[in-house]
């Protein structure tokens, strides 16, 4: 099967432009013959990067609240057009999607954002998983998740499940999708070739799984003149804010493909399942090297709904 980790620039906290640049990317890898297509984490539409160089933590400042406000109007809801788009393309060519977005709750949540992946296929129905721990400074922006999307989906006779970003150094969340069969490990990434190198080779590893990680990049030119905090985050217009570093990594640990450049593009590896398996004839984490007896692990998948808002009479 082929597979294809785009490593992505979004238009930064413009969604249509964006998802319009993203279907040309879905058209383009499916083209090539991707059977699964990946984004790396809100690439639909843009990281919170200038919270931790403009001070973000600061209280009932002006400035990150007009930045908040901004992030916030970028985002998408469950069941929204742009998903709704995403779903269509992934029926109509055939190809399972999994891309990172900015999500907001839908009744008294639509205050609060998530860092989700979307995943998607031409028989699956559409998963949403919010990141389950926003990672240090992201939590100014990003409220918590829940566990309902650690599941797998069968695409075309390969399991595949997906985490975002740090959410991939968490122990149990990497071991909920091994004991569901996991056999492609997404991890989606708003970009940095150091996070993911050591981790995809971890993870394939231990796993015995493939891996691919797709990683957004950004330059300063990226960031709109309109946003309220570009002055003190962007230095200059070519300069470096998110740095990419796609990999494919086979379940012995050996890169298929790797792209570290800061530049947009897409990354293929063909797989095959016989590599999973042959690894897997001296280690499988949950079947013949377990000990489900003596260590259990029990995953909560109940989605945390936002309350409905009430009818009054």
């Amino acid at each position: 099967m082929r597979v294809a980790a785009v490593q992505f620039a979004p238009v930064f906290l413009d969604t249509p432009a964006s998802l319009e640049r993203m279907l040309a990317r879905i058209h383009e890898a499916a083209k090539a013959g991707a059977e699964v297509i990946a984004f790396p984490e809100t690439a639909l539409s843009g990281y919170p990067g200038w919270l931790s160089e403009t001070g973000g933590a600061q209280f009932d400042d002006a400035d990150q609240k007009a930045a908040y406000a901004c992030y916030l109007e970028a985002a998408v809801e469950e069941g929204g057009p742009e998903l709704q788009a995403l779903e269509t393309a992934a029926k109509d060519l055939g190809v399972y999607l999994v891309v990172g977005i900015i999500e907001r709750g839908k009744t008294i949540g639509r205050g609060s954002t998530y860092a989700s992946l979307f995943r998607v296929g031409p028989r699956q129905a559409a998963i949403v998983h919010r990141k389950l721990v926003p990672t240090y400074e992201e939590r100014l922006v990003w409220a918590p998740g829940d566990a309902s999307g650690l599941v797998v989906h069968e695409h075309n006779g390969l399991r595949i499940g997906a985490l975002n970003c740090w959410e991939n150094w968490m122990p149990l969340a990497r071991a909920a999708l091994y004991q569901e069969g996991e056999e492609l490990h997404i991890s989606a990434w708003p970009g940095s070739a150091e996070l993911t190198r050591d981790i995809s080779r971890f993870t394939a590893r231990e796993g015995r799984v493939f891996v691919l990680a797709a990683s957004g990049v950004m330059r300063g030119s990226d960031v709109p003149a309109s946003f309220p905090l570009r002055s003190q985050w962007v230095q200059s217009e070519d300069q470096v804010l998110r740095s990419g570093g796609s990999r494919i990594l086979a379940p012995d640990g050996r890169e298929l493909a790797s792209m570290d450049e800061p530049e947009e593009g897409i990354l293929y590896a063909d797989l095959e399942l016989t590599t999973l398996h042959r690894e897997r004839q001296n280690f499988d984490p949950c079947g013949h090297y377990s000990r489900p007896e003596l260590l259990k692990l029990q995953v909560d998948r109940r989605r945390f709904r936002e309350p409905e808002t009430p009818q009054l009479d």
